[in-house]
């Protein structure tokens, strides 16, 4: 599998029984309907996939199921989180001897870093194989997050390729687009500025919602790749309502909600994050629907 990375990359679901075994069918399934819905990549271990609550073997696991069923046809690149290097480090090597295609890297900090540490830590993600490495950076969630001249530093390692940006701030992305230039392409993470990142000059998005809109999420690249703006921004639009959900529930939940009710017995969150109300289960089945009609099945 090439190293090319472009296009709409879901961030998968974890699905774990409540003995906390993996449901590898489940997984499986998942990743054979996105993969027949043209997705470009996979993504396991992101936000989406609940990375913090998983613990080393099921993370290895849900890569491993992955990899098999999505069987070389897309890229799989797999989410690598750590407090420490060592840590980080291993995941790496891991995921690498497993057959991912990439690694995307998310730093976990409890106690404040300076910048040369940040860097560090992503510095040694890239050392330890020759995968690709996708930058995440996150500004909402993440205790120490990148500076754009971490960034540009990074940028010069040969194999930290990308970044994905959860910033939503367009003002920085093209701080950081001018500051590393074509050494590194750039992701959306958040699922409503796709349109505003590709023109911009993205190359796609990773966000868990192309999970439960794959087809919708494909015609936006696609009329983004275009150059049909109109187009693009009035289908982003229409997308919007889905991200509304995300700012009054959480997003695991979320998805995971609205793949149950798409015929993917995925589980619930993992505790301590709880399950979904019925109405707030109701209000996305009836969003997902409208989002999705008119696209093929």
């Amino acid at each position: 599998m090439g190293s090319d990375f472009h296009g709409v990359m879901p961030y998968l679901v974890s699905p774990i029984d409540a003995d906390g075994v993996v449901m590898d069918t489940v997984l499986a399934r998942l990743v054979e309907h996105l993969v027949q819905s043209g997705v470009h990549g996979l993504v396991p271990l992101g936000s989406t996939g609940e990375f913090a609550y998983l613990n080393e073997s099921q993370r290895l696991r849900i890569v491993q199921v992955v990899i098999e069923a999505a069987a070389g046809r897309v890229p799989v690149i797999a989410g690598v989180a750590a407090t420490t290097i060592a840590d980080a480090t291993a995941q790496t090597r891991r995921y690498a001897r497993a057959g991912v295609d990439g690694v995307l890297a998310i730093l976990e900090a409890y106690f404040p870093l300076a910048e040369p540490q940040i860097e560090s830590y992503f510095t040694a993600i890239a050392q330890a194989s020759d995968l690709p490495v996708v930058l995440y950076t996150n500004p909402n969630f993440q205790r120490s997050d990148l500076s754009i001249r971490s960034i540009e530093r990074l940028a010069e390692r040969p194999t930290i390729r990308y970044l994905k940006d959860a910033s939503s701030n367009t003002g920085r992305l093209l701080s950081i687009m001018n500051a590393v230039g074509d050494r590194m392409q750039i992701f959306s993470a958040s699922a409503h500025i796709p349109a505003c990142v590709m023109l911009l000059g993205g190359v796609g998005w990773m966000a868990g919602p192309a999970c439960v809109v794959p087809r919708p999420s494909l015609k936006l690249y696609e009329l983004c790749r275009n150059g049909d703006w109109a187009g693009a921004i009035a289908l982003q639009r229409r997308l919007w309502s889905i991200n509304e959900l995300f700012a009054r529930h959480s997003l695991a939940a979320c998805i995971k909600s609205g793949l149950e009710s798409q015929g993917f017995p995925v589980g619930a969150p993992l505790p301590p994050q709880t399950s979904l109300g019925l109405a707030a289960r109701k209000e996305i089945e009836q969003v997902l629907t409208a989002a999705n009609e008119g696209f093929s099945p």
